[in-house]
């Protein structure tokens, strides 16, 4: 197993859902973790709860949609951790079907969901490699397999990031000893989700949405794995699209 006590980590998205449950289970585990959101508030919140761990938490806002955001990101990076262990990706945001979105609306989706992905993976790849190797873990989705109507430009952007990581596996894996993985979580009961709290909690009894803390304890597990985990799926007994 890896131990994670020390390890250097990047959680994007880390102020809402699977996120803020992983910047909290990580730094509960002894790692030296930062994380960003693009609003303050949140950003506190998480921050104020993770500092019971025994590891360290820092934050900043910054929007990974954006270069000059992910630029903010990593020189926070460098400056608060001195180099980078690990890179989980979890900034991503829904999205209604493509024919009731405006046009830069969808585009905002795919440049945070998928564009953040791969610029922060460039940037992360650089600072591991300095290191000796790494891990990059990205929060992907069964909507890659289920295809439900309504996720269309969701779906193109988790399926983006599906071919990418399995490719770039095989591209950097061996020759920079970095390794790749991908966790698939079915329906979550996070703020992305458009159902009430009360819906969310229904839905969870039910087993048709699975705890953003479920998805996290996945996420910590395939980050202490010898081995590379590729592909991990998570689904409720009974999934929940909306």
């Amino acid at each position: 197993m890896t131990n994670l006590a020390g390890k250097r980590i990047l959680v994007t998205g880390g102020t809402t859902g699977i996120g803020r449950e992983t910047v909290k289970q990580l730094v509960a585990r002894g790692a030296h973790v930062i994380t960003f959101g693009r609003d303050q508030g949140p950003l506190d919140e998480v921050l104020e709860q993770a500092r019971a761990g025994d590891g360290q938490v820092f934050g900043i806002t910054a929007d990974a949609s954006t270069k000059e955001g992910l630029d903010k990101v990593f020189v926070s990076v460098d400056q608060m951790l001195a180099g980078l262990d690990m890179l989980v990706a979890c900034a991503a945001l829904g999205a209604d079907p493509l024919t009731e979105m405006a046009e830069d609306d969808w585009r905002y989706v795919i440049e945070t969901n998928l564009v953040g992905y791969l610029a922060s993976a460039q940037r992360a790849i650089t600072r591991m490699e300095q290191s000796g190797g790494g891990h990059l873990l990205f929060v992907g989705s069964i909507s890659t397999e289920i295809k439900a109507a309504g996720e269309s430009v969701y779906s193109a952007t988790k399926a983006g990031v599906q071919a990418f990581a399995e490719t770039l596996r095989k591209e950097i894996s061996a020759e920079k000893n970095i390794k790749v993985s991908v966790i698939q979580p079915g329906s979550v009961e996070t703020d992305m989700q458009e159902c009430t709290d009360g819906e969310k909690a229904q839905a969870v009894e039910k087993q048709q949405m699975l705890h953003a803390e479920e998805v996290a304890d996945a996420i910590v597990w395939v980050l202490t794995r010898s081995a590379n985990i590729v592909n991990l799926r998570i689904e409720p007994l009974d999934q929940k699209t909306s």
